[in-house]
């Protein structure tokens, strides 16, 4: 990786993020759209040119290799289009950001991007587009200067401004780059529009290290290059972080992303994250909708199932609204275990993520593999929904482990996780890792937030792929003791518990002995005390 390329390319994130501020749209509903097709749009010219000079090498050693494309004549011209990879953007000359550039004087120039967008998206539409679960298209590209209000000078300025940061960096060379590089600029790109806005969807950016995990453990580095020709599922994908490092870990050209969720900016971010991972051929299969109440990838009127399946659904919402749409026959072995009821009294907290976890049971192929993000309460719920789906895990032996994470993981939410690991093959015992005492402490603006180190996270991940037993933190168990156990997946309940021995004098035993008794005569003194309080209060109080 290079730093002063990638600083090059976050301080053109910057620069684009300044030009809404001082056009009145920081922080507006609207600043991330401008913000991210803007990139989107810069990272299409730049993939267009870096793959027009691969197809014709002759084309980079010019000055302006613009000029030189269109000195070609025309059948040469087209040719070389025809040479592109399926997934390159087609665009025209006048479309690329060097020929609006040189005609950003023009009066109208913000109409003329906007335009130019529009033409963009209709000409890539099959490829680019994303769908909602009633089958529309989301084209690419808004028409980003009607977010200025004010008068078209004003728009035109606006355009301007933006066009001046884009022509600073080229993103021919990004192309070049590895996962990490994307990880690390796709981050930066949306940190300020990710976040928990109070939404009925929240949603939360995972955390890299809770993506690594997952994606090493589902897919081993010994494995890695063998497994091919594979589907991977998110029903909640949110920005795409965990799809994105478990096809990494496959090999990008070995996998095809399918994905579901509701929120519309969710569906965008992770359209750009495809593009920037080398998995535009996975756009088609990424859908706008409801999961819950209208899954859109069916084979038939079955669910579509996968071989891979990663998750961090949104764990409590208000979905009283369809609640009992959901409550039908064709919905009965989907939702095995049942469907949480409407509370009199914060409808906010209904556990929707057990409707997530069974729906990603009935999507989960014979062989399948998935893990997913859950409250820690999930594992050790004494009763209810949460048990029946443990007892289902734990008795059809689909359960692979549980590794419970540290506090605050999630910046964004109090609640402790832990990440469930399924594995229709698995016969060989559950991995439990108790990982709540890694990591370190940090503030992340008002909130707090550990973070893992690598060699913690490895730690973590050879653990569990060793199936190692690790005194305090980790423990292999066979079915029939978490049975036993009431079905529990806490690896403290299954810790041996150890006796420590110490040779002392009968002096010094004495002496520990006169202590415990000094400090419970002070207890049972303060004991009494407040017995007699509690009488007096109680005396005195009158109908």
């Amino acid at each position: 990786m290079n730093p002063s390329y990638q600083q090059q390319t976050r301080d053109l994130i910057d620069g684009l993020k300044a030009v809404c501020a001082s056009n009145g749209l920081g922080n507006d509903g609207n600043e991330y759209k401008i913000i991210v097709q803007t990139f989107l749009y810069k990272l299409l010219c730049d993939k267009f040119a870096y793959e027009m000079k691969r197809a014709c090498p002759a084309l980079a050693g010019v000055d302006d290799w613009i000029v030189g494309w269109q000195a070609l004549p025309e059948e040469a011209q087209q040719d070389l289009q025809d040479m592109l990879p399926a997934e390159t953007p087609r665009l025209t000359a006048d479309q690329l950001i060097p020929s609006l550039f040189n005609r950003q004087s023009e009066p109208g120039f913000a109409r003329l991007w906007d335009d130019t967008l529009i033409a963009i998206a209709v000409a890539n539409n099959e490829i680019f587009a994303v769908q909602t679960d009633d089958g529309e298209k989301v084209p690419l590209f808004d028409r980003l200067s009607e977010y200025v209000t004010g008068s078209a000078d004003k728009r035109d300025g606006f355009v301007r401004a933006l066009f001046n940061k884009l022509v600073g960096v080229s993103f021919e060379r990004l192309f070049e780059q590895k996962y990490d590089f994307y990880a690390a600029l796709f981050e930066y790109l949306i940190k300020d529009y990710n976040k928990d806005n109070g939404g009925k969807y929240a949603e939360y950016y995972t955390p890299h290290a809770v993506a690594t995990i997952m994606a090493d453990i589902l897919v081993p580095q010994d494995q890695r290059g063998t497994v091919k020709n594979v589907t991977c599922y998110d029903p909640a994908s949110g920005s795409g972080t965990l799809l994105m490092a478990l096809a990494h870990a496959i090999g990008e050209d070995h996998c095809s992303i399918w994905s579901q969720d509701i929120s519309q900016k969710s569906s965008s971010l992770l359209r750009l994250n495809l593009v920037l991972n080398k998995l535009v051929h996975s756009i088609p299969n990424i859908t706008q909708g409801n999961t819950i109440l209208h899954p859109v990838h069916k084979e038939g009127k079955a669910l579509r199932r996968f071989d891979y399946i990663v998750s961090n659904p949104p764990f409590k919402m208000d979905f009283s609204d369809f609640r009992d749409d959901l409550d039908s026959d064709a919905n009965a072995s989907r939702f095995f275990a049942g469907i949480p009821k409407v509370p009199a009294k914060a409808k906010d907290k209904m556990a929707i993520y057990l409707l997530f976890i069974q729906h990603i049971i009935a999507s989960l192929k014979p062989g399948g593999k998935a893990a997913v993000v859950v409250p820690t309460g999930f594992i050790t719920a004494a009763s209810g929904i949460e048990l029946r789906i443990r007892q289902k895990l734990v008795d059809e032996q689909m359960i692979a482990g549980v590794v419970s994470m540290p506090s605050n993981i999630f910046a964004t939410t109090g609640t402790n996780v832990s990440i469930l690991f399924l594995d229709t093959t698995n016969r060989d015992g559950v991995v439990l890792i108790d990982a709540s005492a890694l990591g370190e402490k940090v503030k992340e603006g008002k909130n707090q937030k550990t973070l893992l180190s690598g060699a913690e996270e490895q730690r973590i991940v050879a653990t569990f792929n060793a199936r190692e037993a690790v005194e305090d933190f980790s423990v292999v168990v066979d079915h029939a003791a978490i049975a036993a156990k009431n079905y529990s997946l806490s690896a403290g309940q299954y810790f041996e518990v150890t006796i420590a021995y110490e040779d002392i004098t009968p002096k010094q035993f004495a002496e520990k002995i006169k202590g415990f008794q000094s400090r419970l005569e002070k207890m049972f003194g303060e004991s009494a005390k407040l017995e007699s309080q509690i009488k007096k209060q109680l005396a005195g109080l009158h109908l």
